[in-house]
């Protein structure tokens, strides 16, 4: 068990090594330069741009500049923007609270509603699942940004029961102002949750010794806790894990939509400024974010099933 643990944070940190290639190199080969944003294009020459590049080091060969801003992450230096002219690290620093905040909220909401409908549904057939399966196939087909103007135009506009913009201040203020961006970004993920859950526990509730146990006489309650639901939560939570890791994508358009101050919406100006060393930072945080839950899910699934123990161990 402790070394199929160490494999897999051994292979995550790896997984993360290839991806900050991959990450510094697609930014490396793409069109436009911060110093273009910098400068303008009516004072642009070559003279300037070539002092501009020497001194912040833009024709340094790939390699050296990879390894030097590497190399920085480790000690926590993640590189110097040019157009906002401050440390990367300052400009994420005071944002990222919300999004982990954003994230954690949306997450609940996903497991939350879709783990409880999809286990209403899947053990009370009829009009609750014909209701469960109805609302889930409309809100798997509706895709964020929309749900996301829904919301505002709905709740936050029309009924004024939520702000419009903005993330707030204080615990209690930010859950407020992050309910509805929480839902916006959780819809689809519960939906998803929701028929999953619901067909592993249709999957486990015709398992031969489901009604095994149900013929020795254990009660319907005995029989869900012990028998359905146990074994129906080893798909539950790997899918639970993956649905709340893709959340960290959707913070992009919802942070956007609703006004929010995250690294979501800093990745989108930060794109449209051509602020690389920025737009690099944000993409291996949220990479490695996403390692990270996957990582979990994976340690997590070892701990719920035992066969997977014993292959590891046995291997």
């Amino acid at each position: 068990m402790a070394r199929t643990i160490i494999f897999r944070i051994l292979g995550a940190l790896v997984t993360l090594a290839v991806t900050s290639f991959v990450v510094y190199g697609a930014l490396f080969l793409a069109p436009g330069s911060p110093i273009n944003f910098l400068i303008g294009p009516h004072s642009a020459n070559p003279a300037t741009i070539a002092r501009l590049e020497t001194q912040y080091h833009l024709n340094d060969p790939f390699f050296q500049q990879w390894w030097t801003w590497v190399t920085g992450v480790l000690h926590g230096d993640f590189g110097y923007s040019i157009v906002a002219r401050s440390s990367v690290s300052s400009l994420i620093g005071p944002r990222i609270g919300t999004t982990v905040l954003l994230i954690a909220y949306a997450g609940i909401l996903t497991i939350g509603f879709g783990v409880v409908g999809g286990i209403f549904s899947g053990l009370r057939p009829g009009k609750i699942d014909g209701s469960v399966t109805v609302l889930t196939s409309i809100g798997l087909g509706v895709p964020q940004f929309v749900s996301a103007v829904v919301f505002i135009t709905v709740f936050a506009v029309n009924l004024k029961w939520f702000p419009t913009f903005g993330g707030g201040s204080g615990f209690a203020d930010q859950i407020y102002h992050l309910t509805l961006p929480a839902l916006a970004l959780a819809l689809s993920g519960a939906c998803y949750v929701s028929r999953l859950t619901r067909a592993a526990v249709r999957d486990e509730t015709g398992r031969e010794h489901v009604v095994t146990a149900r013929a020795r006489g254990l009660s319907s309650s005995a029989v869900v806790r012990r028998h359905v639901l146990r074994n129906a939560a080893i798909p539950v939570v790997t899918v639970s894990g993956l649905t709340v890791a893709g959340l960290i994508a959707g913070t992009v358009v919802v942070e956007s939509a609703f006004g929010i101050n995250g690294i979501g919406a800093l990745l989108v100006q930060s794109v449209q400024q051509s602020d690389f060393p920025t737009v690099q930072a944000i993409t291996l945080v949220m990479v490695a974010a996403f390692i990270l839950v996957n990582t979990i899910v994976d340690l997590a699934y070892l701990a719920l099933d035992p066969r997977i123990r014993a292959r590891s161990a046995a291997g």
